[in-house]
């Protein structure tokens, strides 16, 4: 495959392309999902095929195959440089990049295809009815999810180079109901990694504090409304992060003068207790990579240090139009779409306060607990999200649990108001969507935060 491969890249380079590269892509996908005992999904998938890339001023072309016959992707490699020349986008050259070169396996302890798939449902099937705990369960939810790429990847600068990537993720999910009234809780484990990473969980502790969890939200009350004093937990941090620090820091946005967080950098933005970072190359989170979509190795790129603004994420396109590094964030969700600017493991650090220290000093709070959803908003930099649930903080003390809520703010408003950062940090898993479609596999994370936001609820 690498021979094709080069052969391609020099057909391109032939036929004047400035830039080009070719990525053979091997994706495989195993999900199972067991709901009140049956299992309802057992599905396999597999998709491969090469992506043939030319770049002619600042126009791309674009080209792609699904066979790995000699001919054809020689004809799809002089086709991407048809395309390359027939644009007129003005642009910067890429400059020349260090050659990387070598067969980097995914890091596994046990790989997921050595594991026979019975044993993965039998897996699945266990962590189901572990939730049963009792008759106000009405509806249980277990599923498995794994993911393994296998990539290959030669281009102009001499880089030939192949990797793996493996995820896994585990969720249980219960339904509570009494009295007329439905609460539902939901618990994850995920990374990269091979079995190891759901091997290593007790599934039967997992499936019944899941369910119990469910069960506590059934006396959940009404969330109090106003601008409220919320400390944001680890996923509800991630999410602003995300959602939309991170959309905006995404340079193809910035270069386009889509984002609110254009020309910011060197702006204080935050309190000075918040510094961000993505990090494509944490271990075992569910976001890291080994190369991304472009070859180039992931790297810790700092968006903002002590509340100062600093900078961008970029692909070798958006290093080269804003005179920056190329920070690993290249990404496509397959061989057959674009590369964008993509988000990896986008986190707040930690800091120095305690949970318990945070809450003693609230008089009249919320702590969340858990995301449904959040809203994008890279051009207006609002935050919009909703929590699974929270819990009412009187006095220095939790009260009690309330429902679901939705948090609404402008982002860097909320973040100014942060008087206090934990010093634990968590990640959580997601695919994130460029718009509504490309979605590529994604952390997202960081500690409780202490802030002012705008609180409502049902």
């Amino acid at each position: 495959m690498q021979d094709l491969l080069l052969e391609a890249v020099e057909r391109m380079r032939d036929l004047g392309a400035e830039f080009c590269d070719a990525r053979f892509q091997d994706s495989a996908g195993l999900i199972i999902r067991v709901s009140d005992g049956e299992t309802r999904m057992l599905t396999k998938a597999r998709l491969a095929g090469i992506c043939l890339r030319a770049r002619m001023g600042g126009s791309w072309g674009y080209s792609a195959t699904v066979t790995t016959d000699g001919g054809n992707v020689l004809s799809a490699a002089a086709q991407a440089v048809r395309s390359a020349k027939s644009g007129t986008a003005p642009g910067r050259p890429i400059p020349e990049q260090k050659a990387r070169t070598g067969d980097h396996r995914a890091r596994v302890k046990v790989h997921p295809s050595t594991v026979p798939v019975e044993e993965k449902l039998s897996m699945v099937q266990d962590l189901d009815s572990y939730q049963k705990v009792s008759d106000r369960i009405v509806n249980t939810n277990a599923t498995y999810a794994e993911g393994i790429r296998k990539i290959s990847l030669a281009n102009s600068f001499g880089t030939i180079v192949s990797w793996e990537d493996v995820r896994l993720r585990l969720i249980a999910n219960s339904v509570a109901a009494d009295a007329g009234r439905r609460e539902m809780y939901f618990n994850i484990m995920d990374g990269t990694g091979g079995m190891e990473v759901v091997r290593g969980r007790d599934l039967q502790e997992m499936g019944v504090a899941t369910a119990k969890e469910a069960e506590i939200m059934l006396g959940a009350v009404k969330p109090p409304s106003g601008l409220i004093t919320c400390i944001t937990d680890p996923v509800c941090t991630g999410l602003l992060a995300h959602e939309v620090m991170g959309h905006a820091s995404e340079a193809d946005e910035v270069v386009k003068r889509r984002s609110f967080l254009t020309d910011k950098v060197g702006e204080v933005v935050a309190n000075e207790q918040l510094t961000m970072v993505d990090d494509g190359a944490v271990e075992g989170a569910y976001g890291s990579l080994s190369f991304d979509d472009e070859g180039t190795p992931p790297s810790r790129t700092v968006i903002i240090e002590d509340g100062v603004y600093r900078g961008y994420m970029h692909s070798l396109e958006t290093a080269a139009e804003l005179d920056a590094a190329p920070t690993g964030n290249a990404r496509a969700q397959d061989f057959g779409r674009r590369i964008w600017v993509r988000m990896t493991n986008t986190f707040f650090e930690a800091g120095d306060w305690t949970l318990e220290e945070m809450i003693e000093g609230v008089k009249f709070g919320i702590v969340t607990d858990r995301m449904i959803n959040g809203m994008e908003d890279p051009v207006g930099g609002g935050f919009e999200a909703k929590a699974l649930r929270g819990f009412l903080v009187e006095n220095g003390e939790i009260t009690k649990p309330v429902r679901s809520l939705t948090l609404t703010g402008k982002a860097l408003d909320i973040l100014r108001t942060t008087d206090a950062v934990g010093d634990r940090v968590q990640l959580d898993a997601g695919m994130c969507g460029k718009g509504t479609e490309d979605y590529v596999p994604v952390a997202s994370g960081g500690p409780y935060c202490r802030s002012k936001i705008l609180v409502g609820g049902d």
